[in-house]
């Protein structure tokens, strides 16, 4: 790729940042004369040409800069092999990659794709939390400059960020035991996704979430002969070990959000990255503001947020429960006050619906994490929401419900995971009480509750430990990792 007077061949150039470097930030917005005005001087400068661009101490180095003829260094280019992990080759002006490494573990990368033929990505989506996960890998895509135009079956925050959606799919998220009344619809859908792929060709499928829909789109995707990627693993560590060979036959490259999973599967057959957590891509690496201080802590005063999920399903079967043991603690702590959480506004009103007598709290929309910054305590529907409350350092309790005939008859046989809580299962043991399943009787959740409310040191300690836990999960960042393997696989 000729550009400002620079050939670039092999597989991409990479930079190590160096004293004199300037700010990485001023790169984004111009890589190609960052590149030539400001790297290229420095390193020279640094004294010997040729070790100074021995990035990542490889030296694999082509092209030239013959800008800098007669100077320290010059003729010799900037290049990496393959141990350096760069993804796009860039070989046939297909791409460039700069990476900058900008301290603290922390990555930048920005692949600048150029003469590159427009892609078409399909993406299938099932609920909304998947929805917030592909409108992040979506824009993310879009800020590298990508040629990708992108359709698929989702929810508005994928429509908001570009994707044509022909399908509201999120709206009809289930779980797992209250499927079979959806059947009929979601065999209607994969049939229209399987029309859609043969009537109009894409080049490559990603699924997130929802595997027990998303092996079927998959499925209907090796059939029109087009790649899949699974960003977001099935929980097959669980449950359900045994489809472990049908995802390696519909799966071409996993990116998995939980740093364990990456060994789990690649040890079974898998082609497995792990890409960090797309809940946590906001978060700053260092998360000591949000270690909790309960040394002013006073019970009865607490506040105290209700999270009863995204799902309708979860709703229906938790958003009940939880008022009611809300108003368990109200009886006992009369200055308590409680926030619940909604997905969306449909969300809300449903919540509003549904309000039991003597029940009052206040609303917040979308605000998993910052209401449980600033609560004392959190009840949370198990989910991807219980590693945003751990993010934010929040002491919580969890409830899951199913259907007590079918666990007893089939799920307490399938399940063999210890925990089903993501903090509990980072830290392999219980940080936070899991009441999983629950069925009718909230006695003993308001008694653990009760007790955790009242012990200061022990809130503080759970805050602390939490964020123990969560921080190192925020070296990367999910959407721009997960992003790049998509570009790797279209080129």
């Amino acid at each position: 790729m000729l550009r400002h007077g620079m050939a670039i061949i092999g597989r991409g150039v990479v930079c190590r940042r160096m004293p004199g470097l300037p700010d990485p930030a001023v790169f984004i917005q111009n890589p190609y004369d960052f590149l030539i005005r400001d790297v290229v001087p420095t390193l020279i400068n640094l004294g010997n040409g040729r070790e100074a661009c021995r990035f990542f101490e490889h030296d694999h180095l082509v092209g030239d800069f013959p800008q800098f003829s007669g100077r320290p260094g010059a003729g010799h280019g900037c290049g990496c092999d393959d141990a350096s992990g760069l993804l796009i080759p860039a070989h046939r002006n297909a791409a460039l990659v700069l990476m900058f490494w900008v301290g603290g573990g922390r990555t930048w990368y920005l692949p600048v794709m150029a003469d590159m033929k427009k892609k078409r990505v399909f993406i299938s989506v099932n609920d909304p939390s998947a929805d917030v996960h592909c409108a992040g890998l979506i824009s993310a895509l879009k800020r590298m400059d990508a040629p990708i135009e992108f359709v698929g079956i989702g929810g508005p925050k994928m429509a908001a960020a570009g994707c044509e959606v022909i399908e509201n799919t999120v709206g009809r998220a289930v779980m797992t035991y209250n499927a079979i009344a959806h059947v009929g619809h979601f065999y209607r859908l994969v049939q229209r996704v399987r029309r859609y792929l043969r009537e109009n060709p894409v080049d490559l499928m990603i699924v997130c979430d929802s595997p027990s829909f998303n092996f079927h789109v998959a499925k209907a995707a090796k059939g029109a002969g087009v790649k899949t990627l699974f960003y977001v693993a099935p929980q097959l560590w669980a449950w359900g070990g045994w489809r472990i060979r049908k995802l390696r036959r519909l799966c071409d490259k996993l990116c998995c959000i939980l740093p364990f999973e990456e060994g789990w599967f690649g040890r079974r057959g898998v082609d497995t990255t792990f890409v960090g957590n797309p809940l946590l891509d906001k978060l700053p690496g260092d998360l000591t503001s949000f270690r909790k201080d309960y040394g002013g802590f006073e019970p009865a005063r607490a506040t105290i947020a209700l999270m009863p999920g995204s799902r309708l399903a979860e709703i229906e079967s938790l958003w009940k429960p939880m008022q009611e043991i809300a108003v368990q603690l109200k009886r006992k702590y009369r200055d308590a006050s409680f926030v619940a959480v909604a997905a969306s506004d449909e969300r809300r009103r449903l919540l509003e619906q549904m309000l039991i007598p003597g029940f009052e709290c206040e609303y917040s929309v979308d605000t998993v994490r910052h209401t449980a910054a600033r609560v004392d305590f959190s009840i949370v529907a198990s989910g991807s929401a219980t590693l945003e409350v751990a993010s934010a350092g929040c002491p919580m309790v969890i409830m899951y419900q199913t259907n007590r005939f079918l666990w007893h008859l089939i799920g307490r046989w399938l399940v063999y995971a210890k925990f089903f809580t993501l903090a509990n299962l980072l830290a392999d043991r219980e940080l936070v009480p899991e009441f999983m399943p629950y069925f009718t009787s909230v006695e003993p959740i308001i008694q653990r509750v009760d007790a955790t409310l009242q012990d200061k040191r022990l809130l503080a300690q759970i805050s602390n430990e939490l964020i123990d836990v969560v921080e190192p999960l925020t070296r990367k960042k999910a959407s721009e990792e997960t992003a790049r393997v998509v570009v790797e696989m279209l080129t």
